[in-house]
């Protein structure tokens, strides 16, 4: 292979490879004699079938994979002698011109990895802000549980659907007198005032009596799912079947076993312990921010521009789409845009922060073991259909840029970690409010990397689509056993109610969740301006 660099300036690299036709030919000749004792051709033997009969019937096939193997070598070759640390996949172009049986001529464009100075991690303060567990939150959360938990049962037959009841309802949707796909359920239990249905859905079957029939007029959301039926005026013709009223719950031991629990005390205990992982969750993303801050601070270099492109393109995607569900879409864009020079700064922020993690901890021996590699894979594949997760293991395991992807946030929280042990912290006991609103105040402040780089890899991954840091906690969900076993309506679901894993293009496809006509789009935050 021959190789010629065409450019060299900053962090940018070109180079012109030559591979020759007889290397090429050589890789063809070898793969023929590989394929020959299983190639099988009535009237011949076995392994008998000449090699240009075999070249006549694969010999497109075989050039072609012995161009991509030489092509794919010879990059490899290039970094590993040039000793390159590529920021991003490098760009091979293999040239126009190029015919079997000539050389081939290809082109290689990168970014390398800055050259990083030594971290300055020596006397960094941080403040632990700190907050106690508070019992009226565990009751409302008790309370939440409650309601989430309570029992139906059949009401008076003159009885009329108020909202806290529950409705069993057969329906049919149409829309300009049609039928649509997805728009037809039977036996599907409402519960009115949920919110769980499109708007106006749940309104319209207030009063309504068990064996009843009545048409629902609705208008679907602009911003629901199905393309086919965004702001489309529908009509439901609906039966109730059989109306049911809410139950009577009570906080004692005899509801804690029937969430599969001993006793009310160990209920709650649950819940306070629930309480206080989310308390240090928030704690720790107070500190984690004030730490980036102090190593954003003291340093400064280079960056890859691939890499800040990348960053750059997740965080205005990711805000697109939060925009489309706001009530202006239009302005909520026009913000975004405005402001796009904003979040080009974080982006730029990001790439360096994760390049410099990955430095300390490459300094410092911080690793990812395998033990704690195989605990990610599985809970990643886990998030997949049965019949995908093997195929998710095997892409894993055979793709180095997808197994560093995987490990980067266990590595970035270790070096975090590390760094933590090495500062100075002073303590502080303060109020949930007052954690919440320091957080709030620099919500969609994007602090961290997230840039999926990591140690020990040939090359970072592609940056991760930009999220938000979110300065509430999500609610206390199902604790497991008999709260999470509740039957449930079959119908509706709503949209995006999994989590799935990160999409990559190898990565095996994700079956989606099943979803009516009747249910609700999840709405999402408002894009709120990030500062740098």
């Amino acid at each position: 292979m021959k190789t010629v660099e065409t450019h060299n300036e900053g962090l940018k690299r070109a180079y012109t490879l030559t591979i020759a036709a007889k290397d090429i030919a050589a890789r063809i000749e070898g793969e023929v004699k590989r394929m020959a004792p299983q190639v099988r051709m009535p009237g011949f033997r076995p392994g008998k079938v000449p090699p240009n009969l075999i070249r006549k019937m694969h010999g497109e096939a075989l050039a072609a994979d012995a161009l991509n193997t030489a092509v794919q070598e010879s990059v490899q070759s290039l970094l590993a002698e040039q000793k390159i640390r590529p920021a991003m996949q490098p760009q091979v172009e293999l040239d126009e011109g190029y015919a079997p049986g000539k050389d081939a001529e290809v082109r290689v464009n990168l970014e390398t990895l800055p050259e990083i100075p030594a971290a300055e991690i020596d006397g960094l303060k941080l403040e632990r802000l700190t907050v106690e567990p508070d019992e009226a939150a565990v009751n409302a959360q008790l309370q939440q549980l409650m309601v989430s938990q309570k029992s139906f049962t059949a009401a008076q037959k003159d009885h009329t659907a108020a909202r806290g009841d529950q409705v069993i309802i057969d329906y049919v949707g149409t829309v300009g007198g049609t039928p649509f796909e997805g728009g037809t359920g039977e036996a599907m239990a409402v519960e009115l005032g949920s919110g769980s249905l499109i708007p106006g859905f749940e309104d319209g079957l207030v009063g309504i009596k068990a064996g009843e029939s009545r048409d629902v007029s609705v208008t679907f959301p602009k911003d629901y799912p199905a393309e086919n039926l965004k702001g489309k005026a529908a009509k439901f013709a609906v039966t109730a079947s059989e109306v049911k009223v809410a139950g009577e719950a009570r906080a004692d031991d005899a509801f804690a076993k029937n969430l599969g629990l001993e006793s009310l005390d160990q209920l709650k205990g649950l819940l306070r312990d629930q309480q206080q992982q989310e308390l240090n969750g928030l704690t720790r993303t107070h500190m984690k921010r004030r730490l980036l801050d102090q190593l954003a601070e003291k340093h400064d270099f280079p960056v890859p521009v691939t890499m800040v492109e990348a960053e750059y393109d997740n965080i205005m995607r990711q805000l697109r789409h939060e925009a489309e569900h706001e009530d202006d879409t239009a302005a909520a864009l026009a913000e975004i845009e405005a402001e796009a020079a904003d979040y080009r700064k974080i982006a730029e922020r990001r790439v360096r922060l994760g390049l410099l993690l990955s430095e300390i901890g490459t300094a410092n021996g911080v690793d990812i073991s395998q033990q704690e590699m195989n605990r990610l894979i599985s809970q990643a594949a886990a998030q997949y259909q049965p019949k995908d997760r093997e195929r998710f293991i095997q892409y894993v395991q055979q793709d180095p840029m997808a197994a560093a992807q995987l490990r980067a946030p266990l590595y970035e929280d270790k070096v975090v970690d590390y760094l933590f042990d090495k500062a100075e912290i002073s303590d502080r006991t303060v109020s949930r409010a007052e954690l919440e609103a320091d957080l709030e105040s620099e919500e969609a402040h994007v602090h961290g990397p997230n840039c999926g780089h990591d140690h020990g890899a040939p090359a970072p991954t592609k940056a991760k689509a930009a999220t938000k840091p979110k300065a509430k906690a999500a609610k206390a969900g199902n604790l497991g056993g008999a709260a999470a076993d509740k039957p449930k309506p079959a119908k509706p679901v709503k949209d995006g109610a999994g989590a799935k894993p990160p999409a990559t293009e190898a990565a095996p496809a994700v079956e989606k969740a099943d979803t009516t006509a009747v249910a609700k789009p999840a709405k999402k935050s408002a894009a709120k301006k990030a500062k740098a």
